[in-house]
């Protein structure tokens, strides 16, 4: 017997859950189809920061400081706990042409209203006394936080199933049917159809696909990204720490050159280290295209561990216990899509690559405004699928 909804979200991860959370919230008839498990995919293989630190000042400084402030409410809502906390974080700088930059940088973020500052030498190694003598300034970012990703996941379909809604777990959608109106009308599964007529791509590194079974072409490309995981130790750092050229990496810009060694420049390494509840540390980042590769790869970890080492110098004493690898839905623009398409009912919100857990909660919200016809509040346009029509 064919089941029915409102809407049907494709992806079980970070976007997903969050856009099925808030149409739950508005009161939509939801049903949330996942090929595998929830947060089985670039959910459950990503760091857990919710920075607006890495963003560049204006629009995306605006609509993660949006999302980020969502996350005490929907914790409050949910009563679940994810692990949020906002601790804040350092973005950390070598020399001076690092400074000159950050001090234009922290500048553009201050005037976004984001509570930021600029940090000295000896401030910052008063903070954190453990970096490298080479830190010579930091930016600090008093409003950045960190989730459990997986366990946001799983709280975002368990607040969502209390409203009412439909969970399809290993179920992997075939076909997507339109009716006579071109409208959609009907989503089948490996577990049956559901009939519907607006369905979300929130599918990830496999948005293309799903596009595909309509007709469009999704620029989405997986990106992968590596991450150490340190043994229970002495909290060496009390926060978050990012070296500053993480955004060139990143954003691939900058207004100076990077000088590091050849692997760290071949493998987009740049230093992200993330303290966790249980006295472990998370250590990142790569890029680098690999197709669908997601085994670790030692030149990559090692390149991880030697830039890790490089500001703090006291992790040579301390051992790494495993790795593991992400891949990032990478859009040419490093932007995500947030968007209706020109085929009527079908809204992709996908291409978030390092940005998922910062954005989704205000993912969640465009969304669901968009489909249940509400005003924004806030300009819309960046994120449209029409920059690539």
């Amino acid at each position: 017997m064919d089941r029915r909804a409102d809407v049907v979200v494709i992806g079980g991860g970070l976007i997903g859950t969050a856009v099925f959370y808030t149409l739950a919230k508005s009161g939509v008839k939801a049903i949330l189809v996942e090929a595998n498990d929830i947060a089985s995919g670039t959910s459950s293989h990503c760091d857990g920061n919710v920075f607006v630190s890495d963003k560049m000042p204006g629009y995306d400084a605006y609509l993660a400081k949006r999302s980020q402030d969502l996350y005490p409410i929907v914790a409050d809502e949910i009563g679940y706990d994810f692990e949020w906390t906002r601790e804040g974080s350092l973005l950390i700088m070598e020399n001076d042409a690092e400074m000159a930059a950050a001090e234009k940088y922290c500048k553009g973020l201050a005037d976004c209203g984001i509570p930021i500052h600029m940090l000295n030498q000896r401030e910052v190694h008063e903070m954190e006394p453990n970096l490298a003598d080479s830190v010579i300034g930091a930016i600090d970012t008093l409003c950045d936080g960190s989730v459990y990703p997986p366990g946001l996941c799983f709280a975002l379909v368990h607040g969502a199933k209390r409203l009412g809604a439909q969970v399809m777990t290993h179920t992997k959608v075939i076909g997507i049917d339109r009716g006579a109106d071109h409208r959609i009308a009907r989503v089948r599964t490996t577990n049956g159809d559901i009939l519907t007529d607006t369905v979300v791509n929130a599918a990830g590194i496999w948005a293309k696909g799903i596009g595909a079974m309509v007709g469009l072409q999704i620029p989405i490309e997986p990106r992968q990204g590596q991450i150490l995981v340190g043994e229970q130790t002495f909290k060496f750092a009390r926060r978050r720490v990012v070296e500053f050229t993480y955004l060139m990496i990143k954003l691939q810009g900058g207004e100076y050159e990077r000088h590091v060694d050849a692997d760290i420049e071949e493998y987009g390494v740049a230093m992200v280290f993330e303290p966790t509840r249980d006295n472990n540390f998370l250590i990142g980042s790569s890029r680098r295209f690999a197709g669908w590769d997601m085994n670790c790869d030692f030149n990559v970890m090692r390149a991880l561990a030697k830039r890790a080492q490089h500001f703090f110098p006291v992790l040579k004493d301390i051992k790494i216990i495993r790795a593991y690898t992400g891949l990032r839905p990478y859009t040419p623009d490093h932007f995500p899509i947030v968007s209706e398409t020109e085929l009527p009912g079908f809204y992709i919100a996908a291409g978030h690559e390092g940005d998922g857990v910062s954005l989704a909660l205000v993912t969640g919200e465009i969304i669901t405004r968009m489909i249940r016809n509400e005003k924004q509040g806030i300009d819309i346009e960046k994120l449209s699928f029409k920059r690539y029509c």
